[in-house]
């Protein structure tokens, strides 16, 4: 399983990571998921006031009940377990390849943006179909937005059937612009844990520590990259300025909000965002680290010659 370059794609390590991330990231996004509902409606409805997260939270579950905190939640997790899979196993799966070459943040760049790519172009429909699950009922200004699914899979066949396949893929240019969002996150997670397991001379860092610097990673991949994220929520569930076409560009959707929002426009949600991506980025590392580690142990006892 484990001879030869061309092979190190199929090996047990890759496997564990895979399935070690998608894990983690699910733990995680169960964990925080009303922040990422909040964070969708401040980015989709125009007309609701940019208040703070727990103000939001208050105000939805006053007016619409405590349910709709956790709305569209299993199919997130199902297209959030998948995504993640793909990510961590061909990140992993990449590093190997390049195992001979010295690990370095410029490598970490490079094959997290390669491994991005490959993520966004596999599971963007999935993305495409949640967005819309996510705000069910629930129109852009208002008005009701009835889609005739309830799962992943109807949501993809009837967008498929009745808008055309290219539509399950909205949204895909600002998500490959996105790929420098995770590639800036593991490339800042690996570097400094690189740094702060040395300094721990051979011994594992306390489990918190993996919270704090995929805290600090998922921070900075944000703060850079939100407009992006906010253009692409609205790609894919479809933007109401009637002024724009329905199939408006990432360019024009950013300069639109600019001229009308101010820059200001382009973070609405942020304090949100930041707080559901940091706060599940850095309980996602934490149990990715706790599972993968666990399950090395549990291989090496059966497998010694795995790593």
């Amino acid at each position: 399983m484990t001879g030869g370059n061309n092979r190190n794609l199929l090996t047990y390590e890759t496997l564990v990571h895979a399935i070690s991330g998608a894990a983690g990231s699910v733990v995680a996004m169960a964990t925080f998921f009303p922040l990422d509902t909040v964070r969708s409606r401040l980015q989709l409805e125009e007309d609701r006031e940019s208040k703070n997260t727990l103000a939001t939270i208050r105000e939805l579950v006053s007016k619409e009940g405590f349910h709709t905190l956790y709305r569209g939640m299993v199919p997130v997790l199902q297209s959030l377990c998948a995504s993640n899979f793909v990510y961590f196993y061909t990140f992993h799966g990449l590093k190997l390849l390049r195992s001979s070459r010295r690990q370095s943040a410029g490598n970490d760049l490079l094959v997290a943006s390669i491994a991005g790519v490959i993520n966004v172009l596999t599971t963007t429909p999935l993305w495409v179909v949640n967005t819309r699950l996510k705000m069910k009922g629930i129109g852009t200004s208002g008005e009701q937005n009835n889609n005739n699914y309830n799962t992943l899979y109807d949501g993809l066949l009837h967008i498929w059937k009745t808008e055309g396949l290219q539509n399950l893929w909205a949204g895909t240019l600002p998500s490959l612009m996105l790929v420098i969002n995770p590639a800036i996150q593991f490339m800042t997670y690996e570097s400094i844990k690189r740094r702060v397991s040395a300094s721990w001379a051979g011994s594992q860092p306390p489990i918190m520590v993996f919270f704090a610097i995929g805290a600090i990673a998922k921070t900075i991949a944000t703060v850079i990259t939100y407009p992006l994220q906010l253009v692409q929520t609205k790609q894919r569930h479809g933007h109401k300025y009637p002024e724009l076409s329905p199939r408006a560009g990432a360019l024009q959707l950013l300069f639109y909000i600019i001229k009308k929002q101010g820059l200001g426009g382009l973070y609405k949600g942020l304090e949100a965002k930041l707080l559901q991506t940091v706060l599940t980025a850095a309980l996602m590392f934490l149990a990715y680290e706790k599972i993968s580690t666990f399950v090395f142990r549990i291989l090496l006892l059966h497998r010694p010659h795995l790593r």
